[in-house]
């Protein structure tokens, strides 16, 4: 046990703790300032608005940030952009990112399908909703007329006409619904 302490005390030891506590520091700053410099840090790029612009204008602003892109989805239909534009980025326009980074694209398909419109007579309200909006079709107007059916579709309208299940809509067009307001109609 005096050889221990002895040992602990003596100058090899403390040299070595010495020289070891410096490797130790050394080590930390290297990797601390390696850090830094390997991500960049504090080295911004503010991310350019590129909604309703086409693939071939957007290369060419991604390219001068140097920032990268990738198309994610193009199968929502918005009618208020040109066909192959872009309708929504991610990260958003003004964030602030780091070189090389990739932004994700939505574009506008060149047309939208037609779907069949689903029978969702004669069951609820939310149901009915729900599924029209599952098949990509969009709800419209609702109106009550007399039937006992609280809530329960009786028909369904587009442009102020009537349609029928089966029929085919474009997508993204406004289905109106016409419930029952559950009173009974009078005969």
């Amino acid at each position: 046990m005096l050889h221990f302490f002895r040992f602990l005390f003596s100058r090899s030891f403390i040299w070595q703790l010495f020289f070891l506590l410096i490797a130790i520091a050394s080590l930390l700053l290297i990797v601390f300032y390696g850090l830094q410099w390997h991500t960049r840090q504090g080295n911004f790029i503010a991310v350019p608005n590129v909604q309703a612009k086409s693939i071939a204008e957007v290369k060419i602003i991604l390219d001068e940030k140097k920032l990268n892109f990738e198309v994610i989805d193009s199968a929502r239909f918005n009618p208020d952009f040109q066909p192959f534009a872009v309708i929504e980025q991610s990260p958003l326009a003004g964030e602030q990112v780091k070189k090389d980074r990739k932004i994700y694209l939505t574009l506008n398909p060149a047309n939208y399908n037609e779907v069949r419109i689903p029978d969702v007579i004669q069951i609820t309200r939310r149901s009915a909703e729900s599924t029209l909006r599952a098949v990509g079709l969009e709800i419209g107007e609702i109106s009550y007329i007399d039937n006992i059916g609280k809530d329960m579709v009786l028909q369904l309208r587009y442009d102020n006409a009537p349609i029928a299940p089966g029929e085919k809509l474009s997508k993204t067009s406004r289905v109106d619904l016409v419930l029952g307001n559950g009173i009974r109609p009078e005969q």
